[in-house]
């Protein structure tokens, strides 16, 4: 196996399949369309203001365990409290150890928009995200063709589910123009390689400029002066951040705090 996104999204297809067999589309927009407690993800990040996405995980396959006594909930309240704009929900089971499950969970306790953070590769999850309570969904350009990505992207469109396009090289933040609606997301961290790189969206911005929709900078932040630095040289003022905040709650949940009151 070459890198890590070929395995992730192996194992992936196979955790589709026992969906697939728990569930129909039908009785997924059955329940969606019955759901009451959506809440619109892409306003949150309009606003002229530095928003941070905080993200929630018990594990990543750069990290390994983060948090040994995980507890999402606990953890989406601190970050409530603490001034994010919107939460990300890991909820791959295999590498990051989430789960679904933790979507409606976290929706009865917190009122902000969630992110079903997961690897989206076949149309049926975003059925399967929004009935669980998602707000919103990511879309990765270097782990599905083109085709798919827009079919994921137009379902979505329809279940009016915002979208982050996640792109992490010059092809793919142009192809990601394509996407007028959605959230576009540079990651700083290869995929592949799992190495990060924060001039990543520095080299990636001057080619979203035109972007009308919000543009979020993911992984690799670690301090309020590495936000304040972006927020500075580009009109970039979201932040989707995790290992940061994870590693010590307690301790950086003060970098929450600092984060948040930068000034646009």
């Amino acid at each position: 196996m070459n890198n890590i996104l070929e395995k992730i999204i192996i194992d992936k297809k196979k955790t589709i399949e026992k969906y697939k067999k728990l569930y129909q589309i039908v009785d997924l927009e059955n329940k969606i369309s019955s759901y009451k407690n959506y809440i619109n993800f892409k306003d949150k990040l309009t606003k002229n203001e530095v928003a941070v996405i905080a993200e929630i995980k018990k594990a990543s396959p750069s990290a390994g365990i983060i948090i040994e006594n995980y507890n999402p909930i606990d953890i989406a309240k601190q970050y409530l409290n603490s001034g994010a704009s919107c939460l990300s929900i890991l909820t791959e089971e295999n590498y990051f150890k989430g789960n679904l499950e933790h979507i409606s969970q976290i929706k009865t306790e917190v009122k902000l928009p969630l992110l079903c953070k997961d690897f989206f590769i076949d149309p049926f999850q975003v059925y399967l995200a929004r009935s669980f309570g998602a707000d919103a969904i990511l879309i990765i350009l270097s782990a599905i063709d083109e085709e798919t990505a827009k079919e994921i992207y137009n379902i979505a469109e329809e279940l009016n589910l915002s979208t982050i396009v996640e792109v992490h090289t010059i092809d793919e933040a142009k192809k990601s123009l394509d996407f007028k609606n959605a959230i576009i997301g540079i990651n700083n961290r290869n995929l592949k390689t799992l190495k990060t790189d924060l001039r990543t969206t520095y080299n990636l911005y001057k080619f979203l400029i035109d972007h009308k929709g919000p543009i979020v900078c993911e992984s690799g932040i670690e301090s309020a002066e590495e936000v304040e630095k972006i927020v500075k040289n580009t009109k970039i003022n979201n932040f989707l951040i995790g290992e940061s905040l994870l590693k010590d709650l307690n301790k950086n949940t003060s970098l929450l705090m600092k984060i948040t009151q930068i000034k646009a």
